[in-house]
């Protein structure tokens, strides 16, 4: 009996050799059949690539963006240019062709910043250019005039407790990373609120300053001046008319047990001067007027677009960007690189006449800047049908020169991924680097849904980031042309493969 179930064993090998089996018994395909698989799409990829980079769609996503861009502006969450932008997409994605266009309801924090300008009054006359950052509050009308203490980590804060009562704290933070100096950011006003400062200026998250003007709400006016008892005479050593260099903006949270006090971004080399002075013992005073507002939370919408699968149309992959930005600038940058190369994907493989077995969904978020808020309640409208998402895919840090994913999954999957990137070698955009990272897919990626963002050089990134310098000048139509391409490819091939994505 136990020779027959060893031959038995044997011939179940043999048969099965070099596959796997699935719990019901039938075989998987061996990874040397999905590279063969995938290595069957290689005509199909070079004539994404050609189209994108070299034929009729060259520039494309470039143009549409610069229109776009140029027609809108920036687009705070809940303001009426979000609002512009949004009716915008819809439009253009109905005229493009695309199936199933429709808009999903979201509800988004509606915050605006007001005139806002703050002065050195000590040691001497100097206009600071700063950016409040989301969800700040204002100051009094008639503004806050204290002396500053500058830190360069929460740390010295702490251990100079007792000097910051009173005082505007100052962060003249290091950039290290972004992910690493951004804490300073979200929580430098309830660290300097904690030791009783009445208000907090940071050093802007930006490995780079550019000059810039400032936008021109940061101007005081003669009636703001006489509001905080300042005589125009005072400041007639400040060039209101442009300050060289702009500040980056960005969001910061409150904590319900601590007091809230306004908080801004100021310039790094204001931020820098400010410690030289005080390293010196020279005493800094400023004023700052802020006028803030934070309204009811406002209606938008996640816009959609799709093209749907042949096989499987239950069954998703997802590419995306999103479409809000702050308000400053015109966010070509972040996210509307991301958001129009995203669009360009669907846009190429309807050009090429080409219908994958998988839906090619296309999901521009709202309300990113405040949290990811439209990309949350899209997930709780979704979630119940998670197992059908093969891969959600972001783009949200640039669309300058690629040269792969950031991908999150099983090792099964990155291999499969991998193989799927070989595809473009054409443009030299092959690597597959450890995790992906994106703010509207990082709840599916927590469930297990395989993930990918573009992975670009952002050397100049953080340059412009959430700043006036986020413009189409910062975009290049050659990079973008690449950017879409990849993009293209791998949710393309993704959503037409047989199976899906191991997790």
């Amino acid at each position: 009996m136990k020779l027959l179930l060893v031959i038995f064993l044997m011939n179940l090998l043999h048969q099965y050799s070099g596959k796997s089996l699935r719990r019901d018994g039938s075989s998987l395909k061996s990874f040397e059949d999905i590279k063969n698989e995938i290595a069957g799409y290689t005509n199909i990829a070079k004539a994404i690539i050609d189209l994108a980079v070299h034929g009729k769609a060259q520039n494309r996503s470039y143009d549409r963006l610069a229109v776009f861009a140029d027609t809108i502006g920036p687009r705070l969450s809940g303001s009426k240019n979000l609002e512009a932008a949004i009716k915008y997409m819809f439009s253009a994605l109905q005229k493009d062709g695309l199936e199933n266009v429709h808009l999903e309801p979201v509800k988004v924090p509606h915050w605006e910043r007001g005139e806002e300008f703050a002065v050195m009054l000590e040691p001497r006359n100097h206009s600071i250019a700063i950016l409040g950052l989301g969800n700040s509050i204002a100051t009094p009308p008639e503004g806050i005039t204290a002396e500053v203490i500058v830190v360069a980590s929460f740390d010295e804060l702490h251990k100079r407790a007792q000097e910051a009562k009173g005082k505007i704290v100052v962060y003249n933070e290091p950039f290290i990373s972004y992910g690493e100096t951004v804490q300073y950011r979200l929580q430098g006003a309830v660290e300097a609120a904690k030791v009783g400062a009445v208000a907090s200026l940071i050093r802007s998250i930006a490995s780079f300053s550019i000059h810039s003007c400032p936008p021109s709400n940061s101007l005081p006016t003669e009636e703001s001046l006489a509001v905080a008892n300042l005589s125009p005479n005072v400041c007639h050593n400040i060039t209101w008319t442009c300050v060289l260099f702009s500040p980056h903006t960005g969001g910061q949270s409150y904590q319900p047990d601590v007091p809230q006090i306004p908080t801004a971004c100021i310039t790094v080399e204001d931020a820098e001067m400010m410690s030289r002075m005080s390293l010196r013992g020279t005493k800094i005073v400023v004023h700052l007027r802020m006028g803030a507002k934070t309204y009811p939370d406002s209606l938008s919408f996640n816009t959609v677009a799709e093209i749907v699968g042949s096989k499987y149309p239950e069954q998703v992959v997802l590419v995306s960007g999103h479409l809000d930005s702050w308000d400053v600038g015109q966010g070509a940058m972040d996210d509307g690189g991301g958001a129009f190369i995203s669009w360009e994907a669907l846009s190429l493989i309807k050009d090429l006449g080409l219908r994958p077995k998988r839906t090619l969904r296309l999901v521009l978020w709202t309300g990113e800047e405040q949290g990811g808020v439209g990309a949350k309640q899209y997930y709780q409208l979704h979630k119940e049908n998670i197992s059908n998402f093969d891969i959600v895919m972001e783009s949200d840090e640039g669309t300058f020169k690629p040269s792969g994913l950031g991908f999150s999954g099983s090792a099964e999957a990155r291999d499969i991924v991998k193989e799927i990137m070989t595809l473009l070698q054409p443009i030299n955009a092959t690597d597959v680097y450890d995790t992906a990272d994106g703010t509207d897919i990082a709840y599916w990626m927590r469930d297990g849904v395989p993930g990918a963002s573009l992975y670009n050089d952002i050397n100049k990134y953080f340059w412009f980031h959430h700043s006036q310098g986020d413009t189409m000048t910062v975009q290049d139509p050659n990079q973008m042309n690449l950017c879409a391409a990849v993009w293209t490819v791998v949710s393309y091939v993704i959503a037409d493969m047989e199976d899906m994505l191991p997790r």
